[in-house]
């Protein structure tokens, strides 16, 4: 008896009343965060997904196998900071960040050449933006004030003011993009 009890109670009832709540308190978090435009869902706000264009600022790299910014397979690279492999990815990155923008001459943020813990990081910090506002601002036409402003509209800072680091949203600040340059 005390086994049904306990999966009526643990299987059924907790999540049941977990669910409802979840619903009715915090909907849209509970339902993934999705992001729509026009109707149709275009990606997640706390789930990173690839850009790469030049006109799109990008996130950090993904380490889910097979394919990137696969949510069913988050994980890190599990890759040490002695691992051939790990040196390759983040010179692999420096290059592509370099021949896509190749005068500038600021110092590359770590966030744009490491995956995240998840592989799944959908922010990037503020250096990481203002790394690629002029790549950004040429490719879309836009002065670099123009671009810098919506970086910094998009800028979070720390939860409550005390907890993380300032972020940015690199989906969010994508889509302030394209709405600024219709």
């Amino acid at each position: 008896m005390l086994f049904v009890a306990l999966t009526v109670v643990t299987g059924l009832i907790y999540p049941a009343v977990v669910t409802a709540i979840g619903q009715a308190a915090f909907h849209h978090q509970a339902n993934g965060s999705l992001t729509e435009r026009n109707g149709k869902v275009i990606g997640s706000d706390i789930i990173g997904q690839q850009f790469d264009a030049p006109q799109y600022f990008w996130g950090r790299l993904s380490a889910t196998t097979p394919n990137p910014y696969n949510a069913g397979s988050s994980s890190g690279s599990n890759l040490g900071p002695t691992n051939p492999a790990l040196a390759d990815e983040v010179k692999g990155r420096i290059d592509a960040l370099h021949a896509a923008d190749p005068a500038n001459q600021m110092a590359i943020p770590v966030d744009l050449v490491t995956s995240s813990g998840s592989g799944l990081d959908p922010e990037i910090s503020p250096a990481a933006a203002a790394y690629q506002v002029a790549r950004v601002a040429k490719a879309r036409g836009m002065t670099v004030e123009q671009v810098q402003a919506l970086v910094g509209q998009a800028t979070m800072g720390r939860q409550f003011g005390v907890l993380g680091e300032p972020r940015v949203n690199v989906l969010r600040l994508n889509l302030a993009l394209d709405a600024a340059k219709g």
